[in-house]
C-alpha cells in the first residue's frame, strides 16, 4: 500500500508528460484522424458530384457557390496543403483548394467531406461531396441551402469584377476556354470625359434594363441588351466599357476573334459565358474587313442573336468599331444591335473638361485661341490631348501651346491630304461634317448628346450618339 502511495506521483508526472509530447507533436492528430477513419468505415456514406460545366459547357453555379464557401472555411487552413495567392489588395492572401485535396465540415451534428477532383475528359474539375447515407435526409437539403447563403453573402461582400479573355486551344487548361483576372476598374460614369446628357441616358437606359426581367419574360424574349459604340481611336470607348462593367458590376467577357477556330468554337465561347455578364466584342469593323476564314459572317450574326444567345440572361453585349460606314447592314438591325453610341473627336466643352482634369486649369488665356481652332475644324482625339497635358502637366501653358501646335500640324496635314481633289474641308474624313466651320461649339453639343428614343421608327436602333439632319428629334 505504502508503495503505491509512492509510485502515484511519478505515474502522474509520466501521464503528463506523455500529455504534454502529444499536444506537442502531431501524433494525436494522427490518432484522431485514424479513429474518424475507422468510424467512417463503419458507416455506410453516399458521394454526390458537383461538376464545374453542365452538359451544355456552361459554367455551372452551383459549383461556384461551393467553391467559394470551402474557400472560407476555418478547415482549410487546418488541411495538409493548399493554395495562396494574393487578392486584389497587396496585403490579402486567398486560400483556395486545390486538386485531389479533401476538406471536412460540420453541419447540424453531421460530419461531411469535400474533395476536389479533375474530371475524366476536358480536365474540367468536380467537387465531390461525401456524407453518411443515414444522414442524407436529414441534412442534405439544409446544407446545400446553407452553403448557397453563405456564399452569396461572401460573394455580395467581397464582389470582385473579373476580366475574362478566350484562349487558342477549345481543350486546353482546366477551366474551359477563359482565363480570368482581377478587373480593377478606375473608370467610372463621374470620370468619363463626354456629354453629361448623353451619360445620364445610358445610366437610365442600364438601370431600366436591370429592373426588365418580368418584361422581358412577358414578351417571350431573351433578356440581354446590346450596344455599337463607333468613333476614331483614343475617344474613349474602351473606358467606357469599363465604366458600364462598374456600374452593372458585371464580368466581363473580352472575346478575341483572332483566337476562334471556327463558328462552332465561337458559339461554345458564349455558352461558357455566365449570365450577368458583358461580353465584349472591339474593333469588329476591322476583323470583318481582314474577312478571316476561321470565323464567318453568318457565325458573327448567328453569335450576337441565333439560338445559342438565348442560352442565358441578364447579358450586356458590346461591339466597338472605328466606323459603322463600311459594315454590312445586317449587323446593325435592330435585336443584334439596339443601342448606337457615337465617339467623335474633341470638341472644345470635352477639352476644357480634360484640362480641367489633367491641369487644375478651369480658364487660362489660351483658350480664345484654342476654341477658334476648334470651330475652323481641327481636333484631336481625347487620349492624344490627355497624353499631351500628362508630358506637360508640370506647366499648363506650355501643356496648351503643346496642345495648340499639335492640332495645327494635324489641321494642316489634314488640308494637304484633301487639296489634290478638294473634295473635303479641313477636319474632313469620317468626322468631316462633324466638324466643319458651318457648326457652332453649341450644335455639335447637341448633335453629339442627340438621343433618338420617342420619335425613332420601331425598326431603327436606339442612337444615343449621332444626330438627325432635319432637327426632328
Amino acid at each position: 500500500m505504502v508503495n503505491m502511495m509512492i509510485l502515484i506521483p511519478f505515474l502522474l508526472v509520466g501521464l503528463f508528460l506523455i500529455l504534454r509530447f502529444l499536444f506537442k507533436t502531431s501524433l494525436l492528430l494522427i490518432l484522431l484522424q485514424k479513429f474518424q477513419c475507422l468510424e467512417d468505415w463503419l458507416h455506410v456514406h453516399q458521394l454526390y458530384r458537383v461538376p464545374q460545366f453542365n452538359h451544355l459547357f456552361q459554367e455551372n453555379e452551383l459549383y461556384v457557390k461551393v467553391s467559394t464557401y470551402l474557400n472560407s472555411l476555418p478547415s482549410l487552413e487546418d488541411s495538409d496543403f493548399t493554395n495562396l495567392f494574393t487578392g486584389s489588395k497587396s496585403n490579402d492572401i486567398l486560400l483556395h483548394l486545390d486538386t485531389d485535396q479533401t476538406i471536412r465540415d460540420v453541419f447540424l451534428g453531421a460530419r461531411v467531406s469535400w474533395t476536389l477532383e479533375k474530371s475524366e475528359n476536358g480536365g474540367a474539375r468536380v467537387l465531390v461531396l461525401r456524407l453518411r447515407k443515414n444522414d442524407k435526409r436529414r441534412i442534405l437539403r439544409p446544407y446545400l441551402q446553407h452553403i448557397l447563403s453563405v456564399a452569396g453573402d461572401i460573394s455580395q461582400r467581397k464582389k470582385e469584377i473579373k476580366l475574362r479573355m478566350n484562349v487558342d486551344s477549345p481543350s486546353s487548361g482546366e477551366n474551359g476556354r477563359w482565363r480570368s483576372v482581377p478587373f480593377n476598374l478606375l473608370a467610372s460614369f463621374d470620370t468619363l470625359v463626354m456629354d453629361v446628357d448623353l451619360k445620364n441616358k445610358v445610366k437610365a437606359d442600364l438601370e431600366m434594363f436591370l429592373k426588365s426581367k418580368q418584361f422581358y419574360q412577358r414578351l417571350g424574349r431573351v433578356w440581354k441588351r446590346s450596344y455599337l459604340l463607333y468613333g476614331p481611336s483614343g475617344t474613349g470607348k474602351s473606358s467606357f466599357v469599363a465604366a458600364m462593367a462598374r456600374f452593372l458590376n458585371f464580368d466581363v467577357y473580352d472575346i478575341d476573334l483572332s483566337k476562334v477556330s471556327d463558328d462552332s468554337d465561337l458559339k461554345m465561347l458564349l455558352l461558357q459565358s455566365t449570365s450577368k455578364s458583358m461580353i465584349v466584342v472591339e474593333d469588329l469593323d476591322r476583323f470583318l474587313m481582314e474577312k478571316s476564314k476561321n470565323v464567318s459572317l453568318r457565325g458573327i450574326l448567328n453569335f450576337m442573336d441565333g439560338i445559342v444567345s438565348c442560352c442565358g440572361e441578364e447579358r450586356v453585349m458590346v461591339f466597338t468599331m472605328n466606323s459603322k460606314d463600311e459594315v454590312d447592314e445586317a449587323l446593325l438591325r435592330p435585336g443584334r444591335i439596339d443601342v448606337h453610341i457615337q465617339f467623335p473627336l474633341c470638341d472644345f466643352p470635352c477639352f476644357k473638361h480634360l484640362a480641367n482634369n489633367y491641369l487644375g486649369v478651369k480658364e487660362h488665356k489660351l483658350f480664345p485661341q484654342l476654341e477658334e481652332i476648334f470651330q475652323g475644324g481641327a481636333s484631336l482625339s481625347p487620349a492624344e490631348i490627355g497624353e499631351i497635358m500628362i508630358s506637360n502637366r508640370s506647366s499648363p501653358t506650355r501643356a496648351l501651346k503643346s496642345v495648340i501646335s499639335a492640332m495645327q500640324t494635324n489641321a494642316g496635314a489634314k488640308s494637304r491630304r484633301v487639296s489634290g481633289d478638294g473634295a473635303e474641308e479641313i477636319g474632313g474624313g469620317e468626322q468631316g461634317g462633324l466638324f466643319s466651320r458651318e457648326h457652332s461649339v453649341r450644335d455639335f453639343r447637341k448633335l453629339y448628346g442627340l438621343l433618338k428614343m420617342g420619335s425613332r421608327r420601331k425598326d431603327e436602333p436606339l442612337d444615343l450618339g449621332s444626330a438627325d439632319k432635319d432637327g426632328s428629334n
